[in-house]
């Protein structure tokens, strides 16, 4: 399974080797900007994660030291 994901990356890569620059450049700045949106709508999903868990009551609060504690146990 890992060689063709390994094989798959690899034509992926050679694919985009064959485009001239200017499209190379072009495909780099659409990846920037899908990658952008997907770590945005990730954000968005956590945030609404925490508030649901904020609104049922699953959450605790404190201080710094309270939290640095509680990562010890």
């Amino acid at each position: 399974m890992l060689s063709q994901q390994i094989s798959g990356f690899q034509e992926a890569l050679n694919a985009i080797e064959s485009l001239s620059i200017d499209d190379q450049l072009a495909l780099l700045d659409v990846l920037h900007n899908r990658l952008k949106l997907r770590q945005r709508h990730q954000i968005v999903q956590e945030v609404q994660e925490v508030r649901q868990e904020f609104m049922a009551g699953k959450f605790k609060s404190g201080s710094v030291d309270d939290f640095l504690a509680e990562l010890d146990r």
